[in-house]
């Protein structure tokens, strides 16, 4: 009975087990740092929602994971689950029985999950309030030994119970209303296959780089591939998800990374990537904060890093975007960009300003330690690569591209005249143009315009990037700071988008070495620990959501880039 596992083996407490194009995943983690003792089927349709939990009879089993096969053991005994497509899940066992249960304990008229007998084909339904789907549980071999509260209201446990003393074999099904009979004529062995051929594919085509030197490549590959959903609710587009954990949105600057890492493989993906956020552009031409399946919020919004990430995208695609999609790039970037120098820039001021951490992205930064609304580097900067990647665009399109030149050279001296103090970057309110240091990373990203900005600028963040660098890589706040939090989110852990930026940077102003140096550092740091949304800078332990999709993509990146640079020498 035993299927052969393909791809690497992962701790199910860290990544979910699903599968590209699901909406739910198989995993312990039911709410923000809230992990059951047992796995649950958890939806993110409508949010994140535990639905089923499912139990061994058996309370001492071991769980393996892989991008194929979901095991439980014990001993020779098991239970295996393989996906049958982004709505079905197939689970059987071998002397080892399973509850499914209600993860919900109390059925209201507003919430909880429902349970009843279809008289249509035999099977158990359970009805979820929270998702607004339904989960239908049909048996393909063997019986089920008990139920509990089928068509019960107000509190009671609604379960199937599969038996431990025989085999027996179940599909899960996540839809809406109504759908046909489930044909359980593939055997679980062929689902075994199918699903190891397309992640090996999706592997091969994004990473065929990979080789003893980067092994954790296949690992990032599958945190991209199973974060994936189809298109549904407001997510216009194949999406990829910050994460299947508590972090299911998209917000608007970690796309980015998810699709530069994806463009020389999965151009379409990739493309859809960096478009999703701007299929909800508002009047003004601002970026939502976030997307996700019921949920766009414009209450902040995300740094201008598009034209930054739109040319890295460009150079990597296999073929360039037909001329409509072009243009629709560009009028989309030039939207977002306007959006920053008409909405965000005081009367008579050449720079934007954030109005809260969050804007830029570093929501709890210590350069917002004073004023909130500011004026700074990173974002005036960042917003200068925009400018200049729409002159290129508008000169491939045959628009006029004096006014985005005129612009980007406008924000850059600003910059630099009122911001730069000789030896960092300082931040300035726009009310009372009184400017402060901090010791933020923040101060330093400039450093993404790479050779645009003066050698003299760049040398100096260079070594101020040194400051930040522990064993493990860049933090966000030094170690030596009064301000430094270990856990304290971008108060001192590493983070991915952050040691992207820079480092492109820095090997931009042909800072290679320090450049090198924070590659190789970032890489060993998740060959160690893992995928995380942020890392502890001292221990490189892995912090918050444990299965984060930019942190995979930047890992893929920066080893692709490695791997290129050994190929050619450079």
């Amino acid at each position: 009975m035993t299927a052969a596992p393909s791809g690497p083996e992962f701790g199910i407490q860290d990544i979910p087990f699903s599968y590209r194009g699901s909406w739910f995943d198989i995993s312990p983690v039911v709410a923000e740092k809230t992990y059951a003792d047992d796995l649950h089927l958890v939806s993110h349709q409508t949010g994140l929602h535990p639905v089923l939990r499912l139990a061994p009879t058996v309370a001492d089993t071991t769980i393996v994971a892989t991008p194929t096969l979901l095991t439980w053991r014990n001993g020779a005994d098991r239970i295996e689950a393989v996906y049958d497509g982004p709505d079905t899940l197939r689970i059987r066992g071998r002397r080892l029985g399973l509850r499914v249960a209600a993860a919900a304990g109390t059925l209201t008229p507003f919430s909880g999950t429902y349970l009843y007998l279809d008289p249509v084909d035999g099977s158990h339904v359970f009805t979820s309030y929270e998702t607004g789907r339904r989960y239908r549980v049909t048996v393909l071999s063997g019986t089920v030994a008990r139920t509990d509260g089928v068509e019960a209201l107000g509190t009671a446990d609604r379960s199937l119970d599969l038996p431990a003393d025989g085999q027996w074999e179940i599909a899960i099904e996540e839809y809406a209303t109504a759908r046909r009979r489930y044909d359980g004529s593939v055997p679980f062995a062929q689902l075994c296959r199918a699903r190891a051929a397309e992640f090996t594919a999706f592997v091969d085509a994004i990473a065929p780089w990979r080789g003893p030197d980067t092994p954790a490549a296949e690992l990032a590959a599958y945190v991209l591939w199973s974060a994936t959903v189809a298109p549904a609710g407001f997510v216009s587009r194949p999406a990829v998800l910050m994460s299947k954990h508590w972090m299911d949105k998209v917000w608007s600057w970690d796309h980015c990374f998810n699709a530069i890492a994806l463009a020389a493989g999965e151009p379409e993906l990739a493309w859809h990537q960096f478009h999703l956020p701007f299929d909800h552009q508002d009047e003004a031409g601002a970026l939502p904060d976030s997307i996700t399946h019921s949920e766009v919020l414009h209450n902040y919004v995300k740094p201008p890093i598009h034209g930054w990430a739109l040319r890295h995208l460009r150079r990597l695609l296999p073929q360039p975007p037909d001329r409509a999609a072009l243009a629709q790039t560009y009028d989309r970037l030039a939207r977002w960009t306007r959006f920053w120098l008409d909405a965000r820039r005081a009367p008579g001021q050449d720079l934007p300003h954030y109005q809260h951490g969050n804007d830029s992205g570093w929501d709890n930064a210590t350069t917002f330690d004073g004023d909130r609304v500011l004026q700074t580097a990173d974002l005036a900067a960042f917003l200068v690569s925009q400018l200049r990647c729409l002159a290129d665009l508008a000169a491939e399109l045959g628009e006029p591209t004096d006014q985005w030149s005129r612009e980007a050279d406008r924000i850059c001296a600003a910059m630099l005249h009122d911001l730069w103090d000789g030896q960092r970057f300082l931040a300035r309110s726009p009310h009372t143009g009184h400017r402060r240091a901090s010791r933020s990373l923040l101060d330093l990203m400039p450093i993404a315009l790479g050779a645009d900005l003066p050698a003299p600028v760049a040398a100096a963040l260079a070594r101020g990037a040194e400051t930040h660098l522990t064993t493990h890589g860049l933090a966000t706040e030094p170690t030596d700071s009064a301000h430094y939090l270990a856990d304290g989110y971008w108060r001192g852990p590493i983070w991915a988008p952050s040691t992207v930026l820079v480092e492109d940077g820095l090997r931009r102003a042909g800072q290679t070495r320090i450049a090198d140096e924070i590659s190789r550092r970032f890489l060993a740091l998740c060959e160690k620990s893992g995928f995380a949304e942020n890392f502890d800078a001292e221990t490189g332990a892995g912090l918050r959501d444990r299965a984060y999709t930019w942190t995979a993509s930047s890992y893929l990146i920066l080893a692709a880039a490695q791997e290129q640079r050994r190929g050619t020498g450079g």
